[in-house]
């Protein structure tokens, strides 16, 4: 007989289901949510399981990659295309979603889910950890703005760090004490995100120029180390993509659509894809239109739609555009073409 089997995980406590494949609830069981415990509840019911589910999120491609090399067939399901089944149950639970899991997986209704590789982990990791450097460093430079005006000193226009730096010293040589030791307080930790941004910048660039799929990606009008790193994490494995025009709805360009009876409405993009890579491919659009002096037939047709519908809307269909040509040069494994 089949088995099927759902895992509602959560920090602290898994929610085990098992079913057979009528349906009829064999075992279940709440374990820690370690791969090992879990691992060891389903095997030592000597079950053939067929599929396990484990819906995505932080825990998940680790737990799946873990989980697969006992010898468990566990497949990644989309967290939002499970909540959407499970919500015609009355009453939310973790017992009630770990069955409604395990039946899902009995019946075939899921989207399963790409476990990201170790490489693309890698760099997801160090882009999130520069991300937030950057978003760090922008508050504490609006900070260090907001509090000199407090005494009246406007510092204009923003420059590199050790001009910024040096002009702050000699605007805050009159103020009181606890006010300049508060501002050199501000300085300090910005110098020190600076090192690590360009440390972590370093890590990004020498990665870069050994990759392969880079190289090629950089050859986009645009398109830098950062941008291209971005992109390939997002992408993984372009051949699971059956064609690269499904790219762009996936990067959540794409714009959606509601139609019913006689009503057919076409809406803004469905932002729905991975938003750090949606919006790298938004400034390299917007740099292939305003920076790029070179001619040739992408930009062509963005500057014309830019006139005609307006260069935001122009920007965004050319970043859609951009996400379709980049996928094709990685699996044709071409420099882009002008």
């Amino acid at each position: 007989m089949k088995y099927y089997s759902g895992l509602d995980v959560s920090l602290k406590e898994t929610f085990i289901s098992i079913v057979d494949e009528k349906g009829k609830i064999v075992k279940e069981e709440v374990v820690a949510s370690e791969s090992d415990a879990i691992a060891k509840c389903l095997l030592d019911q000597d079950k053939r399981y067929e599929v396990i589910g484990i819906e995505s999120g932080q825990l998940s491609i680790s737990m799946c990659k873990e989980l697969r090399s006992f010898g468990l067939p566990v497949v990644c399901v989309d967290a939002r295309h499970m909540a959407a089944a499970l919500s015609a149950r009355i009453n939310k639970n973790d017992k009630n979603d770990a069955r409604g899991i395990a039946q899902m997986m009995r019946v075939g209704l899921y989207k399963e889910v790409l476990v990201k590789s170790d490489e693309s982990c890698q760099i997801k990791v160090a882009l999130g950890s520069r991300r937030q450097l950057i978003c760090s460093k922008q508050q504490i430079f609006g900070t260090i703005r907001g509090l000199l005006k407090i005494h009246g000193i406007k510092l204009g226009k923003r420059s590199k760090f050790e001009t910024f730096a040096l002009r702050i010293q000699e605007t805050i040589n009159n103020v009181d004490e606890i006010s300049r030791s508060s501002i050199e307080a501000l300085l300090h930790s910005l110098k020190t995100i600076e090192e690590s941004i360009r440390k972590l910048d370093k890590i990004l660039s020498e990665q870069g120029r050994k990759d392969e799929d880079c190289k090629l990606l950089t050859t986009v009008p645009g398109v830098g180390v950062i941008v291209a790193m971005t992109y390939k994490a997002a992408i993984d494995d372009p051949y699971r993509f059956e064609t690269s025009y499904t790219v762009g709805a996936y990067m959540g360009l794409s714009p959606r659509q509601y139609a019913s009876g006689e009503v057919d409405r076409h809406g803004s993009i469905s932002k729905m894809g991975p938003m750090e890579c949606r919006s790298m491919l938004y400034e390299a659009a917007q740099v292939l239109l305003t920076i790029s002096r070179k001619n040739f037939k992408l930009r062509s047709w963005g500057l014309k739609l830019a006139k005609k519908k307006g260069m935001k809307k122009a920007i965004v269909a050319v970043a859609r555009k951009l996400a379709v040509i980049m996928h094709r040069m990685l699996v044709n494994k071409t420099e882009f073409c002008y």
